[in-house]
């Protein structure tokens, strides 16, 4: 990843799409529910998660294709712009993108799902109901995610398809006796831990600043500019840390696939990596 960078301008670069996009939506939606009713809802809930999931596994897809060029074939991807980034994010965005939307709008049917039963909850007669079917919507979601999580390293690897490239991934685990290993993959959290660090460092900076400068920001409605600052530097350092520890957590899953399936072209293209893996 420190090698191409160009995959965090690519994340960055989507992270202002999902900001567009989010902000149109807003506009949109509150149009068209009050012209249609809330029966338009569920609609514009599911484009509004599709839409970012889609935006979410096309870095991941882009992802999974560098570091699969890298480890096959390095000298392809060895720059901030190499080749295999551009090659990568065109395979995404064309061949593997039918598969990035379908295998995005399973988890978006299922979020839109959810919030909808979220805003039902007022209900006291369906309480206990609504509760069983929250848990069994939340267990459906993340069986999802997980699947994804490994499948999309798949479609970046060989752009198979979503449904071909999960039921690979799986086999190859299960035949590698990985399950358990993948099942305890404590990298995620890790990574979540560093983007909430980064945050509290960027919210004592604007905490900071806005002690020292008091007009900072006088024009929020609020007498003491402290909280605000922190809040908001907290935000930018927490968002702008996750997008890149996302392309880092793509690069890890896609790791693990290729180590799994191809220990010797690692061994051959990076042997002093190979060996620090093999001996840890």
């Amino acid at each position: 990843v420190k090698t191409n960078m160009g995959l965090a301008v690519i994340a960055y670069f989507f992270l202002f799409v999902a900001f567009g996009w989010s902000v149109w939506w807003s506009v949109a939606a509150g149009g068209a529910m009050n012209y249609m009713g809330t029966g338009a809802l569920f609609l514009f809930l599911v484009s509004y998660y599709w839409t970012h999931q889609v935006i979410q596994n096309t870095v991941h897809v882009t992802t999974a294709g560098v570091i699969g060029t890298w480890w096959y074939v390095p000298d392809e991807a060895s720059s901030c712009c190499s080749p295999a980034i551009k090659d990568s994010f065109i395979r995404a965005t064309t061949y593997s993108f039918g598969s990035i939307c379908f295998g995005s709008l399973l988890v978006a049917l299922v979020q839109a799902l959810r919030h909808l039963q979220h805003a039902l909850r007022d209900n006291d007669e369906f309480n206990f109901l609504l509760c069983i079917v929250d848990c069994i919507l939340g267990c459906l979601q993340a069986i999802i995610e997980y699947i994804n999580k490994w499948a999309y390293v798949y479609v970046g690897l060989y752009g198979y398809s979503y449904l071909e490239a999960g039921k690979n991934v799986i086999t190859l685990f299960t035949n590698k006796g990985w399950t358990a290993i993948i099942t305890d993959d404590l990298v995620d959290n890790v990574l979540l831990m560093m983007s909430v660090s980064i945050g509290l460092i960027t919210g004592l900076i604007g905490l900071l600043m806005a002690t020292i400068n008091k007009d900072l920001f006088a024009g929020s409605g609020y007498d003491d500019g402290g909280p605000v600052g922190f809040f908001i530097g907290f935000l930018v350092g927490f968002i702008l840390a996750s997008i890149l520890m996302s392309v880092v957590g793509s690069a890890v899953n896609t790791v693990v696939v290729c180590y799994a399936e191809a220990p010797a072209e690692f061994q051959q293209n990076h042997p002093k990596l190979s060996n620090e893996m093999r001996s840890a």
